[in-house]
């Protein structure tokens, strides 16, 4: 997996944030990524994890699924236990932005999940893979 993360970054990157065929398998053409810059909260490392992201506004949309993993990645729980506000690159763009957690109990997250999953139609086939619920992060832009 780190091997084709480093292969989305540096696609994304030089592209001004386009990946397309022949980065994994061209599975990311026409879609929106981000990159979410992250501290690892055990280890201090600073990370960076390529995100497909959704609109809500001025605000992008991303979400913990994992492919329908069991748990949530571990990248939720350092933005969870991290700072208010993150970088991320959208486009040719670095922005900072708040970053909101919003957990399946919250009366906001069916909106904001059925955003992104219907942004990402992968998303109800991961869905099929655990009862887990993922968690949707709500990064706002800030000046």
């Amino acid at each position: 997996m780190a091997d084709m993360n480093t292969e989305i970054i540096e696609a994304f990157r030089a592209n001004a944030g386009v990946v397309d065929a022949p980065v994994a398998g061209g599975h990311f053409d026409g879609k929106r990524l981000l990159l979410l810059h992250h501290v690892g909260r055990v280890s201090g490392t600073e990370r960076v994890t390529p995100l497909v992201a959704a609109t809500d506004g001025t605000a992008y949309l991303i979400v913990g699924s994992m492919g329908g993993a069991p748990k949530d990645p571990t990248w939720v729980a350092n933005v969870e236990d991290g700072p208010d506000e993150l970088t991320i690159e959208v486009g040719a763009e670095t922005l900072q932005a708040a970053a909101t957690v919003v957990r399946p109990t919250s009366p906001e997250w069916a909106r904001l999940y059925g955003i992104w999953a219907e942004y990402w139609p992968d998303a109800r086939e991961y869905e099929t893979h655990t009862d887990r619920k993922f968690p949707v992060i709500r990064l706002e832009p800030v000046a």
